[in-house]
């Protein structure tokens, strides 16, 4: 295939931040707050070993990049190797995180907004990649705007979905899960990430850890616990997430609250990212 334009990491993560930097990125209230600062990107290759340990760990409804990029181009021809993720951190803002601070059982409104208006964003974020992608002569596909897309029951871990975007920034080197499931990144626990499956040959981000929970204070040293005692219904405990707890709380209690209070749909809390030493950084 002949590409019309030359697609590397400087034009993808061009892409990215001007997308990021358009109108659409907002929290819809008054000042017209961005939701997000900018994003960090990350690579990982299609055939990368790690992903095929999460379809075996977690569950056989979980996609493997191969699988979910033949959902959305299953007339194309490729292989896992021929594929490279692109994975990307949308970081809460300083005043989001402030103000979230200052919550102990509700999220406070930016945060709401940043979960609603600003997820509404990482959808649109996620589709513009992929087509900017496909129409520059490299397939692509966004795993987690698929059809299919659906949150099921894994027998060892509980609800999942068919693609985890924590999961995958992992293996793309951006960072290392926290005791509450959050993945600790250069820019802490308070963002949320996205993804993009395709058919181009990018080198992949390196993986500045070894083990999957190395940024942890918890696990790295014993120390910390600060997210335990940031959740209200004590779904976080020295044995790890309690996602049952964690899910129900959120589906009668915040996203109740949020609708009422500002107007806003989703399933908003994220108490335990913030006002902790992983919120904006690696803590180590």
């Amino acid at each position: 295939m002949t590409h019309p334009q030359a697609a590397d990491k400087s034009w993808i993560e061009s892409t990215i931040h001007s997308f990021w930097a358009s109108p659409e990125n907002s929290l819809h209230n008054e000042a017209a707050e961005p939701a997000w600062e900018k994003p960090l990107v990350g690579y990982a290759c299609g055939d990368d070993p790690l992903f095929s340990q999460l379809k075996e760990d977690i569950g056989p409804f979980y996609w493997t990049p191969l699988e979910a990029f033949r959902q959305g181009h299953p007339d194309i021809q490729v292989e896992a190797s021929q594929l490279t993720v692109i994975s990307y951190i949308l970081p809460q803002t300083e005043a989001t995180r402030l103000e979230q601070r200052l919550a102990t059982a509700v999220p406070a409104e930016r945060w709401a907004r940043s979960r609603f208006y600003g997820e509404h964003f990482n959808c649109a974020l996620r589709l513009h990649l992929a087509e900017q992608l496909t129409h520059a002569g490299y397939p692509a596909v966004a795993p987690e705007r698929l059809n299919d897309f659906a949150y099921q029951k894994s027998e060892r871990f509980g609800i999942a979905s068919n693609w985890s975007e924590r999961h995958t920034a992992w293996i793309a080197g951006h960072g290392t899960f926290g005791l509450s499931d959050g993945l600790i990144t250069p820019v802490g626990k308070a963002v949320r990430f996205g993804s993009v499956v395709a058919k181009i040959d990018l080198a992949a981000t390196p993986r500045p850890y070894a083990g999957h929970q190395d940024w942890c204070l918890w696990y790295a040293k014993g120390t910390c616990g600060a997210c335990m005692r940031r959740c209200p219904v004590d779904a976080i405990t020295e044995e790890g997430h309690d996602k049952t707890a964690c899910s129900q709380y959120i589906r009668k209690v915040t996203a109740p609250y949020v609708r009422e209070h500002y107007g806003t749909g989703d399933t908003p809390c994220g108490l335990c990212q913030v006002k902790i030493p992983c919120e904006a950084k690696i803590p180590l």
